[in-house]
């Protein structure tokens, strides 16, 4: 077990678009800020950033505020957000994408959000890493 709580029931949950509202934008820049220290410490991921975090965390946080239904500070400053674009200069295999999708959940906990939205977040994480995955290979 990995000592998180059980999902709750879908019925409860609130939609991707009010979770800023339920948070607040100071949870988003927690939840980049752990995302990143986990990313720091992962031999898989770690190369595949630059050496300075700084700008990732920016980035994450503002597109995370945005795609939660925030204020638009990452399309104001980057443009349409295009993942796929994005990210196609790296390779995301499976063990990629399940690294990622395990750092990003641990950021949740990290950052200590409830279970409600951690679990519409969570969710969104992993349909994303998976929609993101542009190799075969591990």
């Amino acid at each position: 077990m990995d000592g998180s709580s059980p999902p709750a029931p879908a019925d409860s949950l609130p939609e991707p678009r009010e979770i800023h509202a339920r948070l607040g934008t100071e949870a988003f820049w927690r939840i980049a800020r752990a995302f990143y220290s986990r990313i720091e410490r992962d031999q898989l991921l770690r190369p595949i950033f630059p050496a300075s975090l700084e700008e990732p965390i920016r980035n994450q946080a503002e597109f995370l505020i945005q795609y939660f239904g925030g204020p638009e500070y990452y399309s104001q400053r980057q443009g349409h957000p295009r993942l796929r674009m994005r990210h196609a200069k790296f390779v995301i295999g499976v063990a990629q994408r399940n690294a990622w999708v395990d750092c990003m959940r641990g950021a949740l906990m990290d950052a200590e959000i409830p279970v409600q939205e951690r679990t519409v977040m969570e969710r969104y994480f992993a349909n994303t890493a998976t929609f993101l995955m542009n190799s075969d290979g591990e």
